[in-house]
C-alpha cells in the first residue's frame, strides 16, 4: 500500500469517486456499518479487483466496520489472471475449490479474515440485501442493470475491461495496470475518511 501514489489521480476521478467517499463518511458518521457491493456485469475481474483493494484500503487506514463484497448481473468465474495479479502484488491467494466457479480465500491482512472471491450474483446470500452502496464497475452493468434491489445509493464508478486484452502478449501487464488503477483510486477513498 505504501508504494501506491494517489497524488496523480485526475481531478475527475476524484470527482467520480466523491460519491462513495460520502457514502462511507456519512455511514461512519451516525456509526453504521459500510457494506459496499461492487456490481459488474460477470462478477469476474473489475468488481473482485475493487473488493479486495476496498477492503484492504480500509484495514490500511484503520477505518472501522467497512465490509466489502462483489457480485455481477450474471455468474460465471473470478478469472485467474486476477488472482495472479493479486498475489504478484503481494496478497495471500488459496485456491479453495476446483470447479468452474473455484473459490478463492484472498488474504490482505494477517489479523483479518480473508476475501472470499467467487463469482456470483449481485443479489447472492453472501452479499448485504439492504443498506449497501452499489457501485458500478462497469458501464454495461450499470446501463442494463437500472435498479439494485436494497441498494442505498447506487454509484457508477466503471474501469475499463482488461478483458479485451486476453490471450494476447499485453493481458498481464493491462491487468496489472488495471489493479493498481484501482488500488491507487481505494487508497484515495480512504485515506479522505475522517474517523
Amino acid at each position: 500500500m505504501e508504494n501506491l501514489s494517489i497524488n496523480d489521480i485526475p481531478d475527475i476521478r476524484k470527482k467520480t469517486l466523491q460519491p462513495l467517499i460520502d457514502f462511507i463518511q456519512n455511514k461512519l458518521n451516525t456509526a453504521q456499518a459500510v457494506n459496499i457491493n461492487f456490481i459488474c456485469t460477470h462478477n469476474s475481474r473489475r468488481s473482485h479487483l475493487s473488493q479486495v483493494w476496498a477492503q484492504a484500503s480500509a484495514v490500511y487506514y484503520g477505518i472501522p466496520n467497512v465490509h466489502c463484497y462483489s457480485g455481477g448481473t450474471e455468474v460465471t468465474a473470478l478469472f485467474p489472471m486476477v488472482a495472479r495479479v493479486l498475489e504478484y502484488t503481494g496478497f495471500n491467494i488459496q485456491k479453495l475449490s476446483d470447479s468452474s466457479n473455484p473459490l478463492y480465500a484472498i488474504k490482505y491482512s494477517p489479523n483479518f479474515h480473508p476475501v472470499i472471491g467467487f463469482s456470483k450474483k449481485y443479489d447472492d446470500d453472501f452479499n448485504p440485501v439492504s443498506g449497501f452502496a452499489a457501485i458500478m464497475t462497469c458501464s454495461q452493468a450499470d446501463g442494463g442493470c437500472p435498479f439494485i434491489s436494497g441498494a442505498e445509493q447506487r454509484i457508477p464508478i466503471t474501469f475499463e475491461d482488461p478483458k479485451v486484452f486476453d490471450g494476447t502478449p499485453e493481458q498481464e501487464a493491462k491487468y496489472m495496470e488495471r489493479s493498481k488503477q484501482i488500488a491507487r483510486e481505494m487508497k484515495y477513498v480512504f485515506s479522505t475518511i475522517k474517523k
